[in-house]
């Protein structure tokens, strides 16, 4: 077999095994891993390169940032602070969900999540619902609210990289044209109709809130208050990333340490913060986007269905396909990943048809973000699977409706704002 039909068998061996989930979704995406070092796919530095990705070491130090809000029974009283305005399950996934999709907007989606994750379960906490009731969402407006501005997701910034390199540009807010009803239309979903596919919530999540909530009152206060000020530290340093020159997942780190060298948090309860499970999947599944990338096996699928369409599609089919590919893409590999594959790719087609580079790169970035039908689309659907008590097929069930949801408001929108061929 070539590396192309390799990588192929064991994208469809991973998604079979993600959805039966006959033995654990770490040890399926380490079982894909070794396959593609054994096969010769990848080498070994390749292959394990994804166990010190930049996002891994951003979810291990916002994990322990993370906990000493739990441990000082801080998150408690933010959720407290919050309940008492927000009182029924369906009110606190809209007031969530406008929080963090208007967060995401000016900070990363990921960076976004990881801050507030551990908030929202003081939420649940405190307010008696479920985790698994309220992360979801969460996680899913941050994947929104990242269209709202050129920095919001990574992928916005590759895109605004390969138009310039043509004279072209997007503006700061340009991508919230989109961006900002799909936010609204899925902050609607959830309200209306989303909140009923929200899975009940597992005993391994129930378990998890009667932890949180037990009795923090011989916690120091000091403790409780530097937690928040760290807290809030990491925020400042992660809005303002550009200023200060250090990157995300430095400042969690920096943040986790500080924690642990002034005594809120002792290394043990440090390293019970963090998540192994989280960190086995995405190492594990990076390794498989790298292959679709490097193997050329995402390019050979996209340009195939492309190739379908004949040498000149109408502008609508063309828009639609290239939309739902990226959302196909994205549920597997990370949509950073999708986007800057799919990138070249949709400049060579433009190119071809004379058609405007905009319009096509647009459809590319939001169609990547529409990561909500599986665990492994994006780093904040990976941190709260094990919080939420979630199985694969709970994003499926919630997700797939989702990215329908999506296409609908995207697809309209993206013909007036962004046509093929303006006039």
């Amino acid at each position: 077999m070539s590396p192309i039909e390799i990588t192929l068998a064991l994208l469809l061996f991973a998604t079979i095994m993600f959805v039966w989930e006959r033995i654990p979704l770490a040890l399926t995406a380490i079982i894909v891993c070794l396959a593609l070092v054994l096969t010769g796919v990848l080498d070994a530095k390749s292959a394990f390169n994804g166990f010190i990705n930049t996002n891994v070491i951003l979810f291990v130090g916002m994990f322990i940032v993370g906990g000493a809000l739990f441990e000082t029974g801080m998150a408690n009283r933010i959720g407290g602070l919050v309940t008492r305005f927000a009182k029924t399950e369906r009110q606190l996934i809209v007031a969530i969900m406008v929080i963090v999709g208007l967060l995401s907007g000016v900070l990363s989606n990921t960076g976004t999540a990881a801050i507030l994750i551990p908030v929202v379960i003081g939420i649940a906490a405190k307010s008696g619902f479920s985790r698994s009731r309220l992360l979801m969402p969460l996680v899913f407006a941050a994947a929104m609210g990242g269209n709202l501005s050129l920095i919001g997701a990574p992928g916005n910034l590759i895109a605004q990289s390969a138009l310039q390199n043509v004279g072209l540009e997007f503006s700061f807010f340009e991508y919230a044209k989109i961006g900002l009803p799909l936010l609204a239309g899925g902050i609607i979903y959830f309200a209306f109709f989303g909140h009923r596919l929200l899975p009940a919530g597992s005993s391994k999540a129930i378990a998890g809130e009667t932890e949180v909530t037990r009795d923090f009152s011989s916690v120091p206060k000091w403790k409780q208050v530097i937690s928040l000020m760290v807290m809030v530290a990491t925020i400042l340093g992660m809005v303002f990333e550009s200023a200060i020159g250090i990157p995300l997942h430095i400042t969690a780190c920096v943040g986790a340490a500080f924690l642990v060298l002034v005594g809120v948090l002792t290394e043990k309860q440090a390293y019970r913060a963090i998540d192994t499970q989280t960190i086995f999947i995405f190492g594990g599944t990076l390794a498989l986007a790298s292959a679709l990338e490097q193997t050329g096996a995402g390019a050979t699928v996209a340009s195939n269905i492309m190739a379908l369409l004949g040498s000149e599609p109408s502008p609508v089919l063309l828009l639609v396909v290239i939309f739902f590919i990226s959302c196909a893409l994205t549920n597997f590999m990370s949509n950073t990943a999708t986007t800057a594959l799919l990138v070249p790719i949709g400049m060579s087609i433009a190119a071809n048809l004379g058609a405007d580079p905009r319009a096509v790169l647009m459809a590319i970035v939001i169609g990547g973000s529409c990561a909500y039908a599986t665990p492994i689309g994006m780093p904040a659907n990976l941190m709260v699977l094990s919080a939420g008590g979630y199985k694969f097929a709970d994003y499926m069930k919630c997700g797939l409706p989702l990215i329908l949801v999506a296409g609908v408001i995207a697809i309209p929108l993206l013909l007036v704002f962004f046509p093929f061929f303006p006039s």
